[in-house]
């Protein structure tokens, strides 16, 4: 693939290429896992914190408000007491159904096939180093 000159910018930053602004929306220790999480459909704030092993509230509020700001997830609060509030993938959202799917599978194969690659030979003093290829 052939690289364009197009310029690509976010809030004031700009980015050399589609992939580093799409990693950028969606990079950081949690987002993915949101954004994997909501794929099966709408979820309530405190079923999200439950699934996500290890997310603290003010991370897993501030990772929200950040992908519903981007536009990949709406947040729906009912007038009800106590207060409900449930999040979902937006049309924008549902667009990287197909990424993360993939990203999924790579890192199960990765995880799989790079382990053996990565561990140690009885003769060697570091890891085989892992050659990836685009």
């Amino acid at each position: 693939m052939e690289a364009s000159n197009a310029r690509y910018e976010l809030n004031g930053k700009n980015f050399q290429c589609p992939i580093e602004l799409s990693v950028s929306v969606i990079a950081g220790r949690w987002k993915p896992s949101i954004l994997f999480k909501l794929l099966d459909g709408k979820k309530r704030y405190g079923e999200l914190k439950k699934l996500i092993e290890g997310i603290n509230h003010k991370m897993l509020a501030e990772q929200l408000r950040d992908l519903e700001e981007a536009g990949l997830i709406s947040r729906h609060v009912y007038p009800v007491v106590p207060p409900k509030v449930e999040y979902e993938l937006t049309a924008l959202g549902e667009g990287l159904r197909t990424a993360i799917i993939s990203l999924m599978q790579w890192g199960e194969q990765f995880r799989l096939e790079g382990t053996a690659i990565r561990e140690k030979s009885p003769d060697q003093d570091e890891p085989t180093p892992v050659s990836i290829r685009a």
